[in-house]
């Protein structure tokens, strides 16, 4: 409750940086309405924990309501996809700027209206949750040298949140081919979202430049078929029910490169104990670098450590 609150109170430190949204209607009303009918064929099929039962069903509710404009303004929709007027986020963005690559990153971090995504009050061209994807890309690089982004063709994305980090390396290479797992009501939104920013998503199991899928067999499908892909797994393998997650070990090994973000305890499960054993089964062919979100793991709100697991084939 109190996390709540002091989300919704802080969206008012952006309150002068709020001009009106920009919105499409007759785009909006269009995609809406692709949206709508493929609501009412709720597979349930992923294996999902209590809380992503619950975010299902509230993306459903928000799919068929007159606010899907407005979904990034919804308090359970970001509470699991959004970060927003958090301090933190502001040592982040001074890493960024000091950065070699801040031209780059400055451009990757310009913000869009879709979803109606609540501005960083100490930096209004961007919100905090696309400073922190793009303060992820950051993290990732440093560990590879001489890697360049724009040379990253293929991604598979587990977990894919409202399809940011997908808009993000779409600017990056507009020819990438990227693909999201997630639950079928995520696919929804990432639907919509990708839509009104001008992409052209598919829920077609044909491989294409920008798929959602949402079963098992079609990401290992996708791995493949493709070679040194980049899977990233930010918040969400490490969300998923045992059983579920020790299914992606054949993506991961087929991987270039995988990042995958998380937080030591999620509903009773160690997360970095049971990382330390998945990994044991790939050591002898890959690289591994643990390092920790530290402005993030001192955050007074934050009680949870969270990390982020580079793998690199060597």
């Amino acid at each position: 409750m109190l996390r709540t609150f002091l989300r919704i109170i802080s969206i008012y430190l952006s309150f002068s940086s709020f001009k009106g949204v920009k919105l499409d209607k007759k785009k909006h009303k269009f995609i809406k309405k692709i949206i709508e009918s493929k609501s009412h064929e709720i597979f349930k099929k992923n294996s999902r924990l209590l809380t992503h039962k619950n975010l299902a069903d509230e993306i459903i509710k928000v799919v068929n309501s007159k606010r899907l404009h407005n979904f990034l303004r919804n308090s359970f929709i970001q509470k699991i996809f959004f970060v927003h007027n958090r301090l933190f986020i502001f040592f982040e963005l001074r890493e960024l700027k000091k950065d070699k690559n801040w031209e780059i990153w400055k451009k990757l971090i310009r913000e869009n209206d879709i979803g109606n995504p609540v501005r960083y009050f100490l930096y209004p061209q961007s919100s905090g949750n696309r400073i922190r994807q793009v303060f992820i890309i950051k993290k990732f690089i440093e560990q590879k040298k001489n890697l360049k982004l724009e040379n990253i063709n293929k991604i598979i994305e587990i977990g894919g949140g409202y399809g940011c980090m997908a808009d993000i390396f779409k600017k990056i290479n507009h020819k990438i081919s990227y693909t999201i797992y997630d639950m079928y009501e995520a696919n929804l939104l990432q639907y919509y979202y990708l839509s009104m920013n001008n992409y052209q998503p598919t829920f077609s199991k044909k491989l294409s430049k920008l798929n959602l899928i949402n079963k098992l067999d079609e990401v290992n499908r996708f791995a493949s078929l493709n070679k040194n892909f980049l899977l990233i797994a930010n918040w969400s393998i490490s969300e998923f029910p045992i059983s579920l997650r020790n299914q992606f070990f054949n993506a991961i090994s087929k991987s270039k490169y995988t990042v995958i973000s998380f937080q030591e305890n999620f509903e009773n499960i160690n997360n970095k104990l049971f990382f330390e054993k998945f990994l044991s089964k790939l050591r002898k062919r890959f690289d591994f670098y643990l390092d920790t979100f530290d402005h993030y793991n001192g955050s007074l709100l934050n009680k949870n450590k969270h990390y982020i697991l580079t793998i690199i084939r060597k």
